[in-house]
Formats: C-alpha cells, structure tokens, sequence
C-alpha cells in the first residue's frame, strides 16, 4: 500500500472530513477522495463507508490507521538513526501550549534551546484536553492541562508524560472577610459570586467539586479564560476566583488554599507514539521536564 495514502487516511481520522484532509494536505477534495478509493482497492477491503455527507472509518479502516500509525512511527525511527550520526539533536519542533502554560513555561523552553540546532515553533492553543488527538494533527508536542480527577488523555494512538502537578488556589479582593483565614471551608463559599473559566477546563472542575461538597451551585457571573481579566475582576469586587497558584501576578490580590478538596491540575505533555525517539522532540521534551522542575522550585505554600 501507498506510504501517501496511508498518510491521507491517516488524516481523516484525524480531521474528520475529505475538506479538512485537502486544505491541511494543499490538496483538492476531489483529489483526496481519489486516493482513498485507489488505498481502498489497494488494500482489498471496505476502509470507508458513508456517514450523512461524510465518510467514516469502518472496522478495517480504523485497524489500518493504527498500523498506519506503526507505519510511520518505523519512518521516524529510521530518521532518528540518521539523526544520530550528527553531532546534536536538530530540526523544527511544532509545540501547543495552553495560554498560561505558555506564560509559565515557555520563556525557559526557549532560553534552554537557545544554543542548539532545535527550532521550536510554538502556538497557544486555548483547547481542553479532550481536543488533544485533533492537536496531534498539527503539532509534534501538546502541552495540556487537565483536573486532578481527570483521566489522562494517553490512548493507542497518543503517548503522554506528565510533567508537573500546579495548586489551583481561591483568590480574593483585598480587604475580603475571609482574607484573615489560612485555608478556606469550602462551606464558608456557599454565598460567594464568581469569576470562572468555559466548561471543560481544570479549573471549572474544582468549581464543580465545590458545588458537589457543598450541595449548593456556584453563582457565576461571569466566564472568561484570561486569567489576567479574572484577576482585574477579582481586584474590582466582582467575585472570587479559582486560578493556578503559578497564574496569580496580581499584587493586590489575597491567595488562600481550599481545604477539604484537593484542588490541582496536572501538566501533560502529548506526543504521536514513539515521537520521543526523535533527537529533536526528545531533546524538546527533556527541556520541557528541566524548566518544570526549575519553575515549581520558585513558588512557596500559598500565604
């Protein structure tokens, strides 16, 4: 079967339809569909069956796209041997980070890469973690970030490492009543407005954990995924807050831990299986591992 072919099958699964295989492939519609059908007599069996104005992987189709997946992860093997008769890891790396995973941790990537032949092209991808597989179509490494409870998003066709675990805290506005405690009852915020993320996100998660502990619905007034409008909102008295403790910059902000709920989220980095064995992505990933661990070393308990 043709290596090309398996590569636009491949990228159906990925992406879903025929157009978004073309426009990511520079390819026309019709072009794409032909190389399905050619792959199709190719390999002998139905790969693909009609789904409304779509298509979609049958049995066969979806069994061939993880050996498609073995087939290029053998490619970049072959590559990687290559890579190791020069003298350091070298080639672009495509990397999505989460916006304040970027402002967390992307300055360092990029000074610890600075004097190798690593080129990092890196995009804030402002995506839940469910969205991780749609990411792997156009990048090598994912930084994600999901809840404490959440299943990770490893699966047969995505390799995750966990990098680091961020405190996610209550920020209050200066001069709030329960300012003065060290922790805060979860039953103590059962009145309290508040300022939260979309659904989906770690951080609204908590929020649902405080709902389910204290039977009570959190009100939120508003919803918004920049931490730094959360917290100018908080400053004002607009609400309280939930935000990773490595987020909060404002200084005239009071941070206090939750007690009675563990309240995090895990850092995640997503990769295609056997990316790692690239000089480049590895080289990348090591990176990544050294400013997470540098970064944590900085913060004390929350105060």
């Amino acid at each position: 079967m043709n290596v090309e072919r398996l590569r636009i099958l491949r990228e159906l699964a990925d992406r879903g339809t025929v157009a978004a295989v073309a426009q990511a492939l520079s390819m026309t519609p019709s072009a794409v569909s032909q190389q399905l059908k050619l792959l199709v007599k190719e390999a002998g069996v139905t790969l693909l069956e009609p789904d409304g104005r779509r298509l979609r992987l049958t049995d066969a189709g979806r069994a061939l796209v993880l050996r498609t997946d073995d087939v290029f992860a053998a490619l970049a093997r072959a590559a990687a041997e290559m890579d190791r008769y020069r003298a350091s890891p070298r080639g672009r790396v495509r990397v999505a980070l989460f916006p304040s995973g970027a402002a967390l941790l992307l300055p360092g990537l990029l000074t610890r890469l600075a004097n190798s032949d690593v080129d990092i092209d890196a995009r804030d991808e402002d995506l839940p973690a469910s969205s991780v597989p749609e990411l792997l179509a156009d990048y090598d490494v994912v930084l994600t970030h999901r809840d404490d409870r959440a299943p990770t998003t490893a699966g047969p066709r995505i390799e995750v490492t966990t990098l680091m675990r961020e405190p996610i805290d209550l920020v209050l506005p200066p001069g709030h009543v329960l300012a003065q405690h060290e922790s805060i009852d979860l039953r103590d915020l059962v009145d309290e407005r508040w300022i939260s993320v979309r659904g989906g996100f770690p951080v609204d998660d908590v929020l649902l954990s405080v709902a389910a502990a204290t039977g009570v619905e959190p009100r939120v007034m508003q919803r918004v995924n920049d931490f730094r409008v959360t917290e100018t909102l908080v400053a004002a008295g607009h609400g309280v807050a939930l935000m990773p403790r490595y987020a909060v910059v404002h200084p005239g902000l009071v941070r206090r831990e939750l007690s009675g709920v563990r309240a995090g989220r895990i850092y995640e980095l997503a990769t295609r299986p056997d990316a790692h064995r690239l000089p480049a992505i590895a080289a990348v990933l090591d990176a990544f591992r050294a400013e997470a661990t540098f970064m944590t070393g900085l913060w004390p308990s929350a105060s």
